[in-house]
């Protein structure tokens, strides 16, 4: 979810340290590389995730979901590129297991109606980790050099992103309000 972004509120699911580090070290690796890297946006809060929801009607706070589904194994697989144009955003598929698909299910219950993008809602979601929202379609070949195998990861951690207050809040899990 872009910082800034008023009245928007997303519920984000947060990894482990060691995967964290090393989308860090892919971020940082397109930033020294001239391209459009997350490594560039320096908010506390920036911090490699996978979008759950987001929207701009009202979400429900505290979340009712069960911590106890946490840690969630992840695995951030290959790249993808997502939107149209000469630029587009460059991340790594979040394979959908039932267990991810289960806590996404379980956010978008607990956080009731509103108007989520289709994007993000059952059978179109697509789970990934973003690395660049507007990569050049020439950069792609020489970033896609840049990135390496999967990662082995862990959801640790649900957050709430407030945009209009650019502020976080734990949901569920350890971890969640950094």
């Amino acid at each position: 979810m872009r910082a800034g972004a008023s009245g928007m509120t997303s519920i984000e699911l947060l990894l482990d340290s060691a995967a964290e580090g090393r989308v860090r070290v892919e971020w940082e690796a397109l930033a020294a590389a001239g391209m459009s890297s997350l490594a560039r946006h320096d908010a506390p809060s920036n911090r490699p995730h996978v979008t759950l929801l987001a929207r701009s009607t009202p979400v429900a706070h505290p979340l009712g979901i069960d911590a106890a589904a946490l840690p969630l194994p992840l695995v951030v697989g290959p790249p993808v590129l997502l939107g149209e144009g000469d630029r587009r955003v460059l991340a790594r598929v979040v394979v959908a297991s039932a267990a991810l698909l289960a806590l996404h299910a379980e956010v978008l219950l607990s956080a009731g109606p509103g108007d989520d993008p289709a994007h993000l809602l059952p059978g179109r979601w697509l789970p990934h980790v973003t690395l660049a929202r507007r990569i050049r379609l020439a950069d792609v070949p020489a970033a896609l050099e840049l990135l390496g195998p999967p990662i082995d990861a862990q959801g640790v951690a649900v957050r709430r992103w407030d945009a209009a207050t650019a502020t976080v809040s734990h949901a569920a899990g350890a971890d969640a309000t950094r």
